[in-house]
C-alpha cells in the first residue's frame, strides 16, 4: 500500500479523545490502512488546504486497484485549488439549506438524523472510552467514523482484540460504500468524485479483508 499524505500521519485523534494512554505495537500494513483511514476523515470533514492538496498531486499510484485510485486522486489534485475544493466541499456536503450528500449513518441506514446507529454509536463510544471533543454534529458522520477506525488501527485508540474489526463491521460496513459511490457519482463532484473513488474502493477491500477469520 502506497504511503498517504495526511494531516496527521500518526493517527492521533482531531475529533476525538481517549482516555487510555497505552498504545499497541502496530505493523506497517496497519500504519498504512490508518493512514488511508486518517485521509479519508480529513477530506472528509472539511476541504482540503492548499498544502494538502499538493501533497495528494504527488501521489503515486500502481495497476492494483488502490493504487489506481490514488492516482486518480492525485490527477485531480492538480487541477484542483483550495478554493474550488472548499467550494466542493460546501456544495456536496453544507449547501445554503443542505448539500447533495447527508454523510451520517443515521440518514442512510433510517432515513433521518439522530436515528438508532447514532445510539449504537454513541454505545461504542462510551465501551471505548471516547469522548467527543467536537459535539457541534452528531457522532455518526463518515468522517468521525474514518477517524475511529484510523485511532482503533493505528493504536491511538485501545480496545479489546479484534475491536477494529467489530466497529467496521457494526459501523461503516452497512453504509459507507453506499456513500462513497453516491460521492463518486455526485454531479457536483470533481476533485471529490475521486475521494469517492478512493473511499469505495478502500472499503471494498476491507470489507473483504475483515471477512476472513480473524
Amino acid at each position: 500500500m502506497a504511503a498517504v499524505p495526511v494531516a496527521d500521519q500518526d493517527g492521533t485523534m482531531g475529533e476525538l479523545a481517549t482516555r487510555s494512554s497505552h498504545r499497541r505495537v502496530v505493523d506497517e500494513l496497519d500504519r498504512a490502512r490508518a493512514r488511508e483511514y486518517a485521509l479519508l476523515a480529513t477530506l472528509l470533514a472539511r476541504g482540503p488546504d492548499a498544502q494538502l492538496i499538493g501533497r495528494l498531486a504527488s501521489l503515486q499510484g500502481d495497476a492494483t486497484p488502490l493504487g489506481m485510485a490514488h492516482a486518480a486522486l492525485a490527477d485531480a489534485s492538480g487541477r484542483s485549488s483550495e478554493a474550488s475544493a472548499a467550494r466542493e466541499y460546501f456544495d456536496l456536503f453544507v449547501g445554503l439549506v443542505q448539500g447533495q450528500l447527508v454523510p451520517y449513518a443515521s440518514q442512510y441506514l433510517t432515513g433521518s438524523l439522530y436515528g438508532r446507529p447514532l445510539v449504537e454509536l454513541r454505545e461504542t463510544f462510551q465501551l471505548l472510552g471516547i469522548e467527543r471533543v467536537n459535539r457541534s454534529e452528531p457522532e455518526d458522520h463518515i468522517a468521525t467514523l474514518c477517524e475511529m477506525m484510523a485511532g482503533l488501527i493505528g493504536g491511538a485508540i485501545t480496545g479489546p482484540d479484534g475491536c477494529d474489526r467489530d466497529f467496521f463491521v457494526k459501523h461503516l460496513a452497512t453504509w459507507a460504500r453506499r456513500f462513497f459511490i453516491d460521492l463518486e457519482r455526485a454531479n457536483l463532484a470533481c476533485f471529490y468524485a475521486r475521494v469517492g473513488s478512493l473511499g469505495r474502493t478502500f472499503m471494498e477491500i476491507e470489507t473483504e479483508a475483515y471477512s476472513f477469520p480473524a
